[in-house]
């Protein structure tokens, strides 16, 4: 998971199926807020104490609509995640402070439909919704494309957002 910098250059935040905890809680907190997509694999820390996918994560879950030999590359090239990055919580996140964008990836088996949805929802994003696995910049690269570009084109457009607040942002 990439954290987004405070930088005042940063305009605008587009979520790509992600998580997006808000300040306190971890990554872990929202994953788990409700049960896990049957398909998601079980995931535990292996003997150096580093999370990897397991092999057939990827075909099940991860990037069900990759092709074979994209799914073994995954496998074979993924970085593996320190538990601390799941489990400690967050300062306040940006996209309180920022125009979000989410995609919404209906077909995604590694966060759930209701969770994606109750992040979206909570971060008052623009949501956009597509019939995509977890991996959309691989296996639907132009939706993510899209979706970047309506963030980018509203931006410099200069549309005010209203924020949490129920006020108008420029």
């Amino acid at each position: 998971m990439l954290m987004a910098t405070r930088d005042e250059k940063v305009k605008a935040l587009v979520y790509v199926a992600a998580l997006a905890p808000d300040e306190g809680e971890t990554v872990a907190d929202v994953f788990y807020r409700a049960e896990p997509h049957p398909q998601a694999p079980k995931l535990a820390p292996d003997k150096h104490g580093l999370i990897y996918l397991p092999e057939e994560a990827f075909a099940a879950a991860f990037a069900q609509h990759a092709s074979s030999e994209e799914q073994v590359v995954l496998a074979a090239v993924q970085r593996p995640i320190s538990p601390a990055c799941i489990t400690v919580a967050m300062d306040r996140p940006l996209w309180k402070d920022r125009p979000t964008w989410f995609l919404l990836a209906e077909q995604d088996r590694m966060i759930i439909h209701d969770t994606q949805c109750f992040m979206a929802r909570r971060m008052q994003a623009k949501v956009r919704s597509h019939s995509v696995d977890h991996a959309p910049l691989l296996t639907a690269p132009s939706v993510v494309v899209d979706i970047i570009r309506e963030a980018i084109n509203e931006v410099v457009a200069g549309r005010p957002r209203l924020s949490l607040a129920g006020r108008q942002d420029s």
